[in-house]
């Protein structure tokens, strides 16, 4: 009988130890199976953290922006307005400024250089440093100086030529339009020479009444690939942004988009 109920014990155990072999089985399977769903969980947000972090190293956070132009044309006048919201209606000589601007364009934290440079003195050494290390260029004329126009297909040469790329970011900028009677340059001209054969922006502008002033900044800052929509709360706070006219005329464009 002893022996009978030991073989019948040890009988009864073997379905035991198979279920509970299964069991370990099972919980090790799926125990691989939740190691493995982890890993990709894992692999799939690190992907998304790289994609993310490569995102932020391509977008541009500083852009180097040239004033180029005759005398007395009023490139200071256009980005004292812009920096400083004042105008100052004496000419005075520029040999070569460079102004360095922290703002909030977009959301993001932007450095802005802009390099004034001289239309009085020349500095071919100068002028070609400038343009190597630059972003995007300002090619300013007066609407009552015909040879300041003449001048700045002068400077658009040249730049192309010290770029080596004809799409090189250039917005040419017809100032001084607060002097209409004193007009000689037909902006319409203009306007199809630097759209339509040289395929850059153009606009009119008042550094005097402060016309289009920060519209060409935008357009500078966009065609240098940065963010273009200053932000309100800090012109607010460092107010020196010009203040929005709400009787200011169009920008006059054709291919242009509308950037609030």
């Amino acid at each position: 009988m002893h022996l009978l109920s030991s073989s019948s014990a040890q009988g009864d155990s073997a379905p035991s130890r198979t279920v509970a072999h299964l069991s370990l089985l099972n919980s090790q399977q799926a125990k691989r199976r939740r190691t493995k769903i982890n890993g990709k969980n894992r692999r799939f947000w690190r992907e998304q953290e790289i994609s993310s972090m490569s995102y932020e190293v391509k977008e541009k956070m500083e852009a180097r922006l040239v004033f180029m132009g005759a005398a007395g044309v009023g490139k200071t006048a256009l980005i004292q307005r812009f920096l400083k919201d004042s105008f100052e209606p004496k000419h005075r000589r520029t040999v070569e400024e460079l102004h360095r601007k922290e703002y909030e364009v977009g959301g993001v934290k932007v450095t802005i250089n802009i390099m004034d440079t001289s239309g009085s003195y020349s500095f071919p050494a100068m002028r070609k440093l400038s343009i190597q290390n630059s972003d995007a260029f300002a090619l300013v004329y007066a609407v009552d100086d015909p040879e300041s126009l003449d001048a700045v297909k002068r400077l658009r040469e040249e730049i192309l030529e010290v770029k080596e790329d004809k799409y090189t970011p250039i917005v040419v900028i017809g100032n001084k339009i607060d002097r209409q009677d004193e007009r000689q340059v037909s902006s319409e001209d203009v306007l199809s020479t630097v759209e339509l054969d040289w395929n850059h922006s153009f606009l009119e502008s008042s550094a005097k009444d402060n016309i289009n002033v920060l519209e060409a900044f935008r357009e500078l800052l966009q065609q240098a690939n940065l963010p273009s929509r200053f932000s309100p709360a800090l012109c607010r706070r460092r107010e020196t942004f010009p203040k929005e006219s709400s009787k200011r005329p169009p920008m006059n464009k054709t291919n242009s988009c509308l950037i609030s």
